[in-house]
Order: C-alpha cells, then sequence, then structure tokens
C-alpha cells in the first residue's frame, strides 16, 4: 500500500513540474515575441532619416 502511495506522489509531483514548466515556455515565448512586435512597431511608426522620402522619385 506505501509503495502505490509513494509512485502516486512521484507521479503527480513530475505532472507538476512539467506543467509549470510548460507554462514558463509558453511565457517566455510570449515575451518574446511581443518584444519583437514592439522592435518592429518602433522601427515602423518612426519618421525616415532626413532627406529621404522629401520628393517622390516619377522615375523609378
Amino acid at each position: 500500500m506505501n509503495t502505490d502511495l509513494t509512485t502516486q506522489m512521484l507521479t503527480m509531483r513530475s505532472a507538476q513540474t512539467q506543467h509549470a514548466t510548460q507554462i514558463a515556455i509558453v511565457k517566455k515565448s510570449h515575451d518574446m515575441q511581443t518584444d519583437l512586435l514592439n522592435m518592429l512597431m518602433e522601427t515602423a511608426l518612426s519618421p525616415p532619416p532626413p532627406g529621404q522620402g522629401a520628393k517622390v522619385d516619377k522615375l523609378a
């Protein structure tokens, strides 16, 4: 009886650790994606460098 209980406890602890690890990985992945989007949005919304976009080149 004690070995069954010990086995169940070890199985539960292992599942709990695995679940916590999966949550941590999902959170880190989400943070990395958010950082990437913020970096891209900063670049997209920033004004063009001086001299660029001043006039339209109709020959291009």
